[in-house]
């Protein structure tokens, strides 16, 4: 990436390379609850630096010069990780050992499993600070996911008719799931409990 007229200038690589630490650090998290559970809690895990032109709108739509500085402090999620997991508590066992590693700073955590937005929307956001940058760290589980992703298309489809309706089902469907995920989880603890 040209870093002259980058917003993120001469400091990309460094970003890169703490994105590519915490993607370490996730795989970390992983392999030690695997060690105890024997079982993998990460499904799978996506990655990003902020594209060059979103995070240039997000600078102008949060009222901030387009900077360097802007996009690496004032806006927290140049880094963009999104871990996704089987089980309700893979979740919270992945935020536990993220949250208590050496080098990692928690910022900010907002659940939204347990707080659950007004549209259904259900995931667990961290705010993380590494080696001076921060990063967004979402963990959820796939039924979260699947409805996210489904409900993303349908937000950007244009002439939507009865929004109401819309937004009534798309909130159903993310209870259902939700009501899966706690099912799912009682279900692999009963099977484990009869293992043992």
């Amino acid at each position: 990436m040209e870093t002259t007229n980058s917003i993120y200038g001469a400091r990309y690589p460094e970003l890169k390379a703490v994105m590519n630490e915490l993607v370490g650090e996730i795989n970390a998290a992983a392999q030690a609850v695997k060690a105890k559970t024997g079982v993998n809690p990460v499904e799978h895990l996506k990655y990003r630096i902020k594209a060059e032109d979103s995070m240039r709108e997000k600078c102008r739509r949060k009222g901030l010069p387009e900077t360097v500085e802007s996009a690496l402090q004032a806006v927290r999620d140049a880094i963009g990780l999104r871990v996704v997991c089987p089980f309700l508590d893979d979740v919270y066992a992945i935020r536990d050992y993220l949250v208590h590693s050496a080098g990692l700073e928690l910022v900010e955590e907002k659940d939204y499993i347990r707080h659950v937005k007004p549209n259904g929307y259900r995931s667990l956001h961290l705010i993380m600070k590494k080696n001076g940058y921060y990063a967004e760290i979402q963990l959820r589980t796939i039924s979260m996911d699947t409805w996210a992703a489904l409900e993303h298309q349908i937000r950007y489809k244009k002439n939507v008719g009865d929004s109401a309706l819309i937004f009534e089902e798309l909130k159903r469907c993310a209870d259902e799931l939700a009501a899966t995920d706690v099912s799912m989880q009682t279900i692999r603890a009963v099977l484990y409990e009869e293992g043992e």
